[in-house]
């Protein structure tokens, strides 16, 4: 007796995209009508400004199986995927942005890996990234490094959104603040096993990436939760972080300072620095503070998700739903 493929439910996060919804929803309805399988499109429209709403309508009127989720205000990628999860109704579940740059024609690329292997979490690998190197891909690389020498899951790219997880093990993440892209090392910590396959990448030909230098920093501050609660078991950590990061790095230039004029002969600070009480106690001061905000903020992460977990309350608002008449 032949098993019967699992079916599917692809989720896609949209912020002011309206430019890339006609061909997106074009190239879902062939990549995933081709699979054979039962599937539906989960596109969740996270408080886009322009006219995205209209033509994702548009698009849920022209092909079947799509399914719309308009937030009230912009609550980021996270809270998208996250209503996504909750919203699903299949066996796998498929990530995937809406900006074009990954192809739907690789969906069948994970599902054939999923179903061969037998993995619980298949990820999408830019080997041939069409991105600016510098506030791009360099940042990418030190995060993709950062992720898997902390999590102990290596993977080459955390940041390809395009992704398929078997609903059983997904059901047992919980997200917050900007976890998304750690969905692999959680699915992990719960007994998933995960592979990886080489996926197409394009340059983005419509609207405006929403990715920058600036997401490093808030990847690093998620890092430090992640690792916590991947040991020991969004939001409070990326206020305490940056206060801890100000102590933190000013503690630690005064105290390069101080050892540079220590060990040259006073020729940095002319032998000014080690004469002076306040240069040599103030750093190690900073820097003890940097460990007590990194603290209070791992301490307001566990009564958050405490709060969150304890009344299952949502970390987004729906504003209102749609789905195809054509399903």
């Amino acid at each position: 007796m032949t098993t019967p493929h699992p079916t599917l439910s692809v989720i896609i996060p949209v912020y002011n995209e309206q430019d890339n919804i006609p061909p997106l929803a074009q190239k879902l309805h062939t990549a995933l009508t081709a699979t054979n399988r039962a599937y539906e499109v989960l596109l969740i429209d996270d408080g886009s400004r322009d006219h995205t709403w209209e033509r994702l309508v548009a698009a849920a009127q022209t092909y079947p199986h799509f399914r719309l989720i308009r937030f009230r205000r912009n609550f980021g990628q996270t809270a998208a995927i996250a209503a996504g999860i909750d919203a699903a109704r299949h066996d796998v579940i498929i990530t995937l942005d809406a900006d074009l740059q990954n192809d739907p024609a690789d969906i069948p690329l994970l599902l054939r890996e999923m179903d061969e292997n037998g993995s619980a979490v298949v990820s999408g690998w830019r080997k041939n990234r069409k991105d600016p190197f510098i506030n791009r891909r360099l940042p990418s690389m030190i995060a993709n490094a950062l992720i898997s020498k902390i999590t102990g899951v290596k993977l080459h790219d955390y940041g390809c959104t395009l992704k398929a997880y078997r609903r059983d093990v997904l059901k047992s993440v919980r997200l917050y603040g900007e976890m998304h892209r750690f969905i692999p090392a959680l699915c992990s910590w719960v007994g998933g096993d995960i592979s990886e396959v080489v996926v197409s990448h394009y340059p983005r030909v419509a609207g405006e990436s929403k990715y920058g230098i600036g997401r490093t920093f808030r990847v690093i501050l998620d890092l430090f939760t992640v690792k916590f609660l991947l040991r020991f078991t969004g939001g409070p950590m990326q206020l305490f972080g940056k206060i801890a990061f100000v102590f933190g790095g000013t503690g630690a230039l005064m105290l390069a300072g101080v050892l540079l004029d220590r060990l040259f002969g006073g020729i940095v600070g002319g032998g000014y620095l080690i004469k002076r009480p306040f240069w040599i106690i103030t750093p190690f001061m900073l820097l003890a503070f940097c460990m007590q905000f990194l603290s209070m903020g791992l301490l307001a992460e566990l009564q958050t998700r405490t709060y969150h977990e304890s009344q299952n309350k949502p970390i987004y608002a729906v504003r209102e739903t749609y789905d195809s008449p054509l399903a």
